[in-house]
């Protein structure tokens, strides 16, 4: 089969390269290929024709930085691009080819399993399966303290240490692999330790993936760990799931000796899925039983001795401690401690608190923080210009708005486009800072600061004129309960006009959970206990509610998510 040669835009504009095999007939069901590193989609030809899959459609792109991709060879701005690389590619194919993603199945080797995996976890898309072939999970990078040396020296590029004959027992392949001009030994620093991270994020929350999968590892791989493969694999909450190991094979199995065995298990794999209809898992009930409410549990129990200490020691940070202050006094989790929060300024009583308060906002969930800002800011203009593209009036409302800095603030920058805002939050300080913050940037005249439940159904569905674009972030985040939640998205689709636009936040991961939950408070005085909620599961409970999730951003350390979906009519 030969393939179509031709490029899609990306995300940030770029166009990336990739090959299409079509069947002779046309179809609605699609394999998607992603190489490892170093290499690119032309080395997937012998493993296409092999697997013989006459009734699906088999896209493989050059990743950028690859092949006839541009950027650097091994370079990206950050492996985060490239995640969201696979989730334009994905609704590329879809739209273009018209193959629905929950008929799509994704296969990943080596480096692009880590970004696929990424994928999958973050974004939950609805694919029906996806296989991970010697998965990089734990890259051997054999050089003592070898990452900790990297994030210290920073050099732009190091060059692979894997010669040809590593990889594959073929000699014959081994030598294509090493002639090949489009093949490349250099990978770029940044991109290598943000696989390390994202990697070891992935490792320990792989409970948190349903999707079917099947993985398919080498036990002489000499590039990745295979005990990091296994233990992903026996953390997987997937119900159907398989891990095949061939004892002799080195990494590069689409290219080894016995290459044909690997393809034929792929082959019973891909038709097998295909052949059945897709498992579908409701998760409305994740909070009384499943993995995060396992999690949540756990977490309700008393910490050790070091959380005591730390507790002691950031109740004296309090006294010298702008922001630590304010978390200790009006709850960590409350609209003052993140206005406070995205402001970003070091406070303190003398040079060492504010070196304390410096430490104290540049922590990992503060800086997550402020990225679901940035791109709460970017979803909400985006919206704004399309509602009034729509000549829709573009009216807003936020059920739990804190003090509201980034709609006021969004406001005041877009002064062409007429904005009506309702924001409403439940404490009178946070309706106080509103009121008074629009009055600073003069835009008093469009914002309605008022106290609301953002649980009350009965209230929020008599707010009149009915929003065109609805608000809700941070709060589902603070509630573990989805009951709780799906009694106040109901009150939101009963606020917004049909065809509206809902935008709503979550925290899928979070590496602080344990720490959260036995030091600091909430806004009620109480242990800040969270439940995560997948992102499969908010995104469910939103869908029950009668909206369809049609977008989202996600920082780089996979801590919160910003997605837009849009009410039914």
């Amino acid at each position: 089969m030969e393939p179509v040669e031709t490029t899609f835009t990306t995300w940030d504009g770029s166009e990336l390269f990739f090959r299409a095999w079509m069947p002779n007939d046309p179809t609605n069901k699609a394999l998607l290929l992603f190489h490892r590193g170093h290499e690119h989609s032309g080395r997937w030809q012998e493993t296409v024709d092999s697997l013989g899959l006459e009734d699906v459609a088999i896209f493989a792109w050059d990743a950028r930085g690859h092949g006839r991709s541009p950027e650097d060879r091994g370079a990206a701005k950050s492996l985060h691009d490239v995640i969201k690389d696979v989730d334009a590619f994905g609704r590329h194919v879809s739209a273009r080819f018209g193959i629905p993603i929950e008929n799509m199945i994704l296969l990943a080797h080596s480096l692009a399993a880590v970004t696929v995996t990424a994928w999958v976890h973050d974004y939950a898309p609805p694919i029906r399966a996806m296989i991970l072939a010697t998965a990089a999970f734990h890259v051997k990078l054999y050089v003592p303290f070898a990452i900790p040396s990297l994030r210290i020296l920073r050099p732009r590029f190091v060059k692979s240490y894997v010669k040809p004959k590593m990889l594959t027992h073929d000699h014959e392949q081994a030598a294509r692999y090493g002639s090949d001009p489009l093949i490349f030994r250099q990978i770029a620093v940044n991109v290598l330790l943000d696989l390390h991270d994202t990697a070891k994020r992935l490792v320990a929350d792989a409970g948190a993936i349903q999707t079917p999968t099947l993985m398919i590892g080498a036990g002489k791989d000499r590039v990745v760990s295979l005990k990091a493969q296994q233990i992903f694999f026996d953390r997987l909450s997937s119900i159907d799931k398989r891990l095949d190991i061939f004892p002799d094979a080195y990494h590069a199995i689409f290219h080894e000796t016995n290459r044909h065995d690997v393809i034929g298990i792929i082959r019973e794999f891909v038709r097998d899925c295909f052949s059945k209809p897709a498992a579908k898992l409701s998760l409305l009930h994740a909070d009384k039983t499943g993995y995060t409410a396992h999690e949540h549990e756990q977490l309700k129990n008393n910490g050790s001795g070091r959380f005591a200490v730390a507790r002691t020691a950031l109740r004296f940070a309090g006294r010298l401690s702008r922001g630590i202050e304010i978390g200790w006094r009006s709850g960590f989790d409350s609209g003052l401690s993140l206005d406070y929060v995205y402001k970003n300024e070091p406070t303190g009583w003398s040079p060492f608190g504010r070196m304390i308060d410096k430490s104290y906002l540049n922590s990992i969930g503060w800086r997550g923080i402020r990225q679901r800002k940035e791109n709460l800011n970017k979803i909400l203009r985006d919206l704004i210009l399309r509602v009034h593209r729509e000549n829709k009036p573009v009216r807003i409302l936020d059920i739990a708005a804190g003090a509201g800095r980034y709609v006021i603030e969004t406001i005041r920058d877009m002064p062409r486009i007429p904005i009506d805002a309702t924001l409403c939050d439940y404490k009178e300080e946070n309706v106080d800072a509103m009121c008074a913050l629009a009055d600073e940037l003069n835009v008093n005249g469009a914002v309605v600061a008022r106290r609301g439940d953002a649980f009350d159904r009965e209230s929020l569905a008599k707010i009149q004129a009915r929003a065109t674009i609805g608000i809700v972030s941070g709060l589902y985040e603070l509630i573990p309960s989805n009951e709780s939640v799906l009694n106040s998205l109901g009150g939101l689709a009963d606020a917004i006009q049909p065809g509206g636009y809902l935008i709503y936040t979550n925290q899928p991961w979070h590496p602080q959970l344990e720490f959260i939950a036995h030091v600091l408070v909430n806004r009620e005085g109480e242990p800040w206990i969270m439940r995560r909620r997948t992102t499969a599961e908010m995104d469910e409970l939103v869908r029950a509610a009668g909206f369809e999730k049609i977008d989202m951003e996600i920082d780089r350390w996979g801590l919160f998510t910003v997605s837009v979906a849009r009410r039914g009519r």
